[in-house]
């Protein structure tokens, strides 16, 4: 005789063994790498774990075809230092995994008490930057200093990207033409989605059709309706006229999708409404097809009515159909602009108790000492970066990266999301036109400082004099 199993009993296993993700603020701390506790540990054991150190992020190489990219994340990544503290449970919950068995008692006390009392250089949000200079430098405790590590790449690495992508769909597209995030459904998260919408915002788009990262920004949400919509009202209703009638019904003169069927016949129809003063129309939305045919059959039919166009665009598919003389206001950016290269930035220890350190890995070499990025211009364009050590003086020049939190409190007000698109804008438009380009752009040339060379060359002798390998 077969004995059923207690499905109570299975019921109960599998939902323990398939917990739900989810994460809050009070998760923090433990949203983190394990190697980042494992030698904070360590660092503890070795009596070590309170020595200033100072760890750079910053990004060796650019991603293929980007000429410059646009920093963000800074606003999260200071609300995560603002918050981080370890609770009574979630320390129960390291204990328990037996990983920890000969941490001594010293690294427990100092997890349960511990908070972000470093200081925090970054440069402003929305500026530009370039390939292996600082978006951020974090100056604390050592045991801090390395466990913040994979939460600011987090956010930075990937606001960075959104940003960017922005910052050059807008250049591409014009500063006229209207832009709207609707990549919520493409993003690698539900987290990822908000914060691609807000670097999206920052990076030049107009607003995002994402309703929770709107309203919490501040913004009004923008959208218009999908294919479901109008294939569902027009087999119950009659037909796809309807479907729109009904839309604006309840959305009076809303943008309308015209592409579910025959996009030059619903536009010949709703140009006899709107020609007729039957209907007001603020736009329509082409998601298929021959966009630079259709666009230019629509505009003949609608002449006044906003031509929006979506569908897996980017950058260079904007570029693409300008040339081909579209006719289209508006650009839906979803995919391609919350996907795509990833931006791969590093974060790696350059002093440790005022002792300069650098990577001398082949390849992944880093500069050593707590640095600063001085920038030069010439006629209100970037004439050159100068990558240097934080005490040199300037030549003319502007220091970008600024002290933002001292001692663990933020030491500058936080920026609106316009303040920071502002400067996104202003700083694409400082570039170089061959920066701009998306086809084999030069980025601004990084020199080297005199005193940061000497200092490298310094670093690498004492290495070998101490009989490092």
């Amino acid at each position: 005789m077969t004995t059923l199993p207690d499905l109570d009993y299975v019921y109960k296993q599998q939902s323990q063994q398939n917990q739900e993700l989810n994460l809050s603020a009070d998760d923090y701390s433990l949203l983190t790498d394990l190697y980042q506790l494992t030698m904070a540990a360590c660092y503890t054991g070795e009596g070590i774990e309170q020595r200033r150190a100072s760890f750079e992020l910053s990004v060796r190489r650019l991603p293929e075809g980007f000429g410059y990219l646009i920093a963000m994340g800074l606003t999260q990544a200071l609300e995560y230092l603002a918050k981080i503290r370890f609770s009574s449970a979630q320390i129960a919950a390291l204990q328990a995994t037996g990983i920890f068995t000969h941490a001594g008692d010293r690294f427990w006390s100092l997890l349960a008490e511990g908070k972000f009392t470093g200081d925090v250089w970054a440069v402003p949000e929305g500026t530009a930057v370039f390939a292996n200079q600082p978006l951020l430098r974090v100056e604390a405790p050592l045991w801090q200093a390395q466990l913040v590590e994979t939460y600011l790449l987090n956010t930075i690495n990937y606001q960075t990207l959104i940003a960017t992508k922005a910052a050059r769909l807008r250049d591409v597209a014009g500063e006229s033409a209207t832009l709207l995030e609707f990549g919520t459904r493409r993003a690698f998260s539900p987290q990822a989605s908000l914060w691609a919408a807000r670097a999206a915002l920052a990076g030049g788009l107009d607003s995002t059709s994402n309703v929770l990262a709107a309203l919490q920004l501040g913004q009004q949400p923008s959208g218009t309706m999908a294919h479901a919509l109008v294939m569902a009202l027009s087999a119950i209703e009659g037909t796809e006229e309807q479907a729109f009638s009904a839309f604006h019904r309840y959305f009076p003169g809303a943008p309308l999708l015209i592409d579910t069927y025959d996009t030059v016949a619903a536009a010949q129809r709703l140009s006899e409404k709107v020609n007729s003063g039957e209907m007001q129309l603020t736009g329509v939305r082409l998601d298929s097809g021959d966009l630079v045919t259709l666009s230019k059959q629509v505009r003949s039919l609608l002449p006044d009515v906003p031509i929006f166009a979506s569908g897996d665009l980017d950058e260079w598919e904007i570029a693409r159909l300008k040339a081909a003389g579209a006719e289209i206001d508006g650009y839906g950016l979803g995919t391609r602009l919350v996907t795509g290269s990833p931006v791969n930035g590093v974060y790696k220890l350059v002093d440790i108790d005022g002792i300069p350190v650098m990577k001398e890995s082949s390849g992944k070499v880093t500069y050593p000492g707590r640095k600063q990025i001085f920038r030069s211009f010439t006629g209100g364009k970037v004439k050159a970066d100068r990558l240097g050590l934080l005490g040199e003086s300037l030549l003319d020049e502007e220091p970008l990266l600024q002290l933002v939190v001292q001692e663990g409190q933020r030491v500058q007000p936080l920026e609106s999301l316009a303040t920071i698109r502002q400067r996104t804008a202003a700083s694409v438009a400082s570039l170089p036109q061959q920066t701009r380009l998306l086809d084999h752009p030069v980025a601004v040339e990084v020199e080297i400082s005199e005193a940061l060379r000497v200092l490298t060359e310094e670093t690498k002798k004492r290495r070998r004099t101490s009989g490092l390998p």
